[in-house]
């Protein structure tokens, strides 16, 4: 299941937008291994796929550890992921000088190893994603869907599926960067009347949309909607759990566009299934895809998407084009048009 092109080897993780693949086949500087399909490569695939290879074009999905770091090899030059994440790389790893170390062991390798990655292109399509899923939640969209289909819908009624408006509400987003300011300038149209945010630092662009910069807690306790926009850190992961839902309004919805691992998944099924908070709408999991028999998928009010944040056909043709980019400068020694610096 390969397809091949031309020179220094480049392994291609998933079929990509044809924007990219265009790009690397008309440089005349690399020969193309990619795995042809939409499905992920097999772990045994990528070790084979990356053997030798001076590039390595990969998605988020794929886990790019030193054991396949190893199976690269030294010719390895460039990694460029289509994604604005790199947790899924061993940057520790990467960050290493592509020499043999003057030491003991002498067998150790260290690599010296560029990444390119795709910050900006997806902040408009991201944003648009979770204010729709916001409002999919909010106003139980899927519910209402449901009941139509299978036939609950009888006759109008005063409080059926009835949900929670943003017109003057409290909106919180937790980490106001690119993200969740594109966010936040969305949402603010609505008639939102306060916006809160938090993050490692006061923001001055804040002022743009009002912003108020808070203390974590009083963001999670004074909102009726709290908005996860933040990196995975060591300090985020697991950040939104049992003692955070707690402190959270019971008519407050809760959604996260960020990164799965940030969100204690148990914790939050307890505080949707206990009416700790009314509802969650969520586009990232732990993990991805999220088990059929995941108790959240139980839950009416639960709303799970499957990472589309960026699926968008102009903005993943963009992606591509820039990841494909990266990749032939990080070949060619040139300036990466988005360069990961360590």
């Amino acid at each position: 299941m390969y397809t091949e092109q031309k020179i220094m080897k480049v392994f291609i993780t998933r079929r990509i937008p044809q924007e990219g693949l265009k790009i690397l086949s008309q440089a005349g500087v690399c020969k193309v291994l990619m795995w042809d399909s939409d499905e992920p490569v097999s772990r045994a695939e990528l070790l084979k796929g990356v053997a030798g290879a001076h590039g390595l074009l990969c998605l988020l999905s794929d886990k790019i550890d030193t054991e396949v770091l190893d199976a690269a090899g030294p010719n390895l030059k460039v990694i460029s992921t289509l994604s604005v994440g790199f947790d899924h790389m061993a940057m520790d790893e990467i960050k290493k000088r592509q020499q043999l170390l003057l030491c003991r062991p002498l067998h150790v390798l260290c690599r010296g190893v560029r990444v390119g990655y795709t910050p900006g292109v997806p902040t408009d399509a991201t944003a648009e994603l979770t204010v729709a899923l916001l409002l999919a939640t909010a106003r139980r969209l899927p519910e209402g869907m449901v009941e139509v289909i299978n036939g609950g819908w009888s006759t109008w009624k005063p409080l059926w599926l009835c949900g929670y408006g943003l017109s003057g509400s409290t909106v919180g987003v937790i980490g106001l960067g690119r993200i969740g300011m594109a966010i936040a300038r969305r949402l603010k149209p609505f008639g939102v009347k306060k916006l809160l945010y938090s993050g490692r630092t006061d923001k001055s662009y804040a002022a743009e949309v009002e912003g108020e910069y808070v203390p974590l807690d009083t963001l999670v306790s004074e909102s009726d909607f709290v908005v996860v926009s933040c990196a995975l850190t060591p300090d985020t992961q697991g950040l939104c759990n049992k003692d955070f839902f707690c402190k959270m309004k019971n008519t407050a919805v809760f959604i996260n566009t960020s990164r799965g691992a940030v969100v204690n998944q148990e914790d939050l099924y307890q505080a949707l299934s206990s009416g700790q908070i009314a509802c969650a709408g969520l586009d990232v999991t732990t993990p991805e895809p999220l088990p059929t028999d995941h108790p959240l998928l139980t839950l009416k009010n639960c709303v799970v998407l499957p990472h589309i944040g960026s699926a968008i056909y102009s903005t993943r043709g963009i992606m591509a084009e820039l990841s494909a980019n990266n990749l032939l400068a990080g070949l060619q020694g040139t300036d990466m048009p988005s360069e990961l610096k360590f």
